[in-house]
């Protein structure tokens, strides 16, 4: 008898220690599914996904985009030709810093500003869309530095209207406009046409359907000093003929 036993308790004991094994490598196993520092795992990266295509730009003998934007992103707007009687603010995309654009617009906007980051630069909105109220504040201050400067009544105006339009003149009010300098240089004079992202933008940013609105020999048509900070959302394919061939806006659409 103790001999029967003696030969039947290892033959019990196999498979108890091949489940305590079994269990012992389901342990091991689940453990080894979360980090040391009992965090859990990263999720699975996300496969890249297509990108779109890129639209293609029309040739000379090819009409504007379907999608018509003719009708708003070339609205001329100068000291000649103030806001039509029924312009009404655009939907608008706020940004940072109380800033805001008109939403078609912003995408190129954010890819221009992206791409430009991504070169190693610093761009940084300091002006985008303005009320009529913000725009009235900002002549009427820019008009009482003339006349502290010693003008007088209509002169102080006039020099006044060509650095800050009158109200109602003026791009900013169409959510189409921004004022872009360099955040190691954020003075709004000649000097930021040196700065690396002035140098980048006026490069690139018929690439994003802007222009640089009012260079400095176009003065007598828009009736704006040189501003190397000021770019105007027309849309790619009239940026592209503007930028390449050297015009301001009035003469794009004058042709």
């Amino acid at each position: 008898m103790k001999t029967a036993r003696r030969r039947t308790l290892p033959l019990l004991l196999v498979p108890a220690l091949l489940l305590f094994s079994a269990g012992l490598l389901a342990g091991w196993a689940g453990a080894s599914a979360y980090p040391q520092n009992g965090q859990k795992p990263l999720s699975a990266p996300v496969p890249p996904q297509s990108s779109p295509a890129p639209t293609p730009i029309p040739g000379p003998d090819k009409p504007l985009p379907a999608e018509g934007e003719g009708a708003w992103s070339l609205l001329l707007v100068n000291f000649e030709t103030p806001l039509p009687e029924n312009f009404s603010v655009p939907e608008l995309t706020q940004l940072r810093r109380g800033h805001a654009v008109d939403r078609r617009a912003y995408p190129a906007l954010q890819a221009m500003m992206d791409d430009c980051r991504a070169a190693g630069l610093s761009p940084l909105i300091c002006s985008s869309y303005r009320s009529q109220e913000d725009q009235a504040r900002l002549f009427d201050r820019e008009t009482q530095g003339w006349l502290d400067r010693g003008y007088i009544g209509g002169e102080a105006e006039s020099q006044a209207a060509r650095w800050v339009a009158r109200p109602g003149t003026s791009e900013h009010q169409t959510g189409l406009a921004v004022d872009i300098v360099d955040l190691s240089y954020q003075v709004l004079d000649q000097g930021q046409e040196d700065t690396a992202v002035q140098r980048w933008l006026m490069a690139h940013c018929a690439d994003y359907g802007f222009i640089l609105r009012y260079p400095t020999d176009k003065s007598a048509l828009t009736g704006v000093n040189y501003e190397p900070w000021h770019y105007r959302y027309v849309g790619e394919p009239a940026a592209r003929e503007i930028m390449d061939g050297g015009l301001c806006l009035e003469e794009y659409l004058a042709r």
